[in-house]
Parts: structure tokens; C-alpha cells; sequence
């Protein structure tokens, strides 16, 4: 029986990804490293699809960075069930050399949060890892947090149930989404007052992200 083939990147995705968002010598080393890292990682566990492995940088890599330029003046973030470390770990990357600057990595899965350790230790940006649930992180650290940002992890109401704290103190959210945004956006006005905007996606046709700038609770 032949061993399978090794899913390998693509050598022209990260020129593509790089010329979508530009990056210093410094951040492409911290994202190499870290890139290196998660392969090894996703043999043991599933952390990433193996058909996004070719795509990694314009998939993964870029889709995370583009938050970036929607709060160009922010140092501290918040991930929420950051498991494979998008978006956090690269916008970490870039950050590394911020004063004050510090991405939460808030993730309840031990593998997962182990992972993240790993990769916060292989790319030595300034991010913390949190072996919790998003709600009780929310609830602790709501003073501190610019950005709160979640990738894949739930759908927009959720994701406003447990980012409310945060907002509701000031922060921002993120929020990336795909082809069904409008509709997730219509169920969660069902429960929330929300201040959003759309921006398009820099890595996707279909998708966009959310910006929450305000949240209050509808009476029901």
C-alpha cells in the first residue's frame, strides 16, 4: 500500500498573498515559522482542511491579515476560539514590536490551546493563550480589549452573545463571514441592537466582514 501523498502549498499562493497584503521581512520570517509550525501540527490533529493547504497563505494567512487595515490603531485583540490561530496568530505577527501590543488567544480545547502555545513560542509574537470559553474571557477582560475578532467559530448572534461585554466596553468586532452574512445578519437583529457595516473580503468574491461598533440587547 503506497503512504499517501504530502499535501504541499501551492509556491505561487504566498506571492499572491503577500501582494494582497504587504508585510515587513520581519512578519514574513514570524509567518514562515509559524506557517511551518501548523503543517506539522495538522498531521496530528485537524486543524485546517488538507485542501486548504495549497491556498494556506491566501486562504488562511491574508484572509486574517485584511483585519488589520479596519483598525489600523489597535494593539489589543481578542480571538475567540482560535484553535488553528486564525486570525490571531498573524495579526500577532505583525504587531510583535508594538508597545503594548498583545493578542488574547481564547481557546477551551486543550489540544488546540496546547497548538497555540507552540506556535506563540515558534513565532515569538506577543500573544497569550487562554484555555477558557470566550464568556468567561469576555467578562474578565472587557476594559482592556481594542478588537474582539472570531473566525469560523459560530454564527453572528453567537458570536454577539459572546462578544457583547467586550463591545459593550468599547471594543470593535471583526468579524469575517461568508456568502450567508445577510442572513445570519437578519437573525441576529432578531435578539440584538446592532451597529454594523460590511466590508469586502480582500481573499474572497463571496465573503466580507462585519464591523459590530455598538450592541444593546432587544427587549423581547
Amino acid at each position: 500500500m503506497k503512504p499517501r501523498e504530502k499535501t504541499t502549498i501551492d509556491p505561487a499562493d504566498k506571492a499572491r498573498a503577500l501582494a494582497l497584503i504587504s508585510v515587513s521581512r520581519e512578519t514574513q520570517e514570524r509567518l514562515d515559522r509559524f506557517v511551518d509550525v501548523l503543517l506539522l501540527a495538522t498531521e496530528r490533529q485537524n486543524l485546517i482542511g488538507p485542501s486548504t493547504i495549497p491556498t494556506i497563505w491566501t486562504r488562511h494567512v491574508a484572509d486574517s491579515l485584511q483585519l488589520l487595515d479596519l483598525a489600523p490603531k489597535a494593539k489589543v485583540w481578542a480571538d475567540f476560539g482560535a484553535g488553528a490561530g486564525f486570525p490571531g496568530i498573524p495579526i500577532a505577527c505583525t504587531l510583535a514590536g508594538q508597545d503594548g501590543a498583545v493578542v488574547h488567544l481564547v481557546e477551551s480545547v486543550g489540544k488546540k490551546a496546547n497548538f497555540l502555545r507552540e506556535a506563540v513560542q515558534a513565532t515569538g509574537a506577543p500573544a497569550t493563550v487562554h484555555q477558557e470559553r470566550a464568556e468567561k474571557f469576555s467578562v474578565d477582560h472587557g476594559d482592556s480589549v481594542d478588537v474582539v475578532t472570531a473566525r469560523a467559530l459560530a454564527p453572528l448572534k453567537v458570536l454577539c452573545d459572546l462578544a457583547f461585554p467586550l463591545i459593550q466596553r468599547g471594543a470593535i468586532g471583526l468579524f469575517p463571514k461568508g456568502q450567508d452574512v445577510d442572513a445570519e445578519l437578519t437573525e441576529a437583529t432578531k435578539y440584538w441592537n446592532i451597529e454594523a457595516t460590511k466590508a469586502p473580503s480582500k481573499t474572497s468574491p463571496d465573503g466580507s466582514i462585519v464591523i459590530v461598533t455598538g450592541l444593546s440587547r432587544k427587549r423581547r
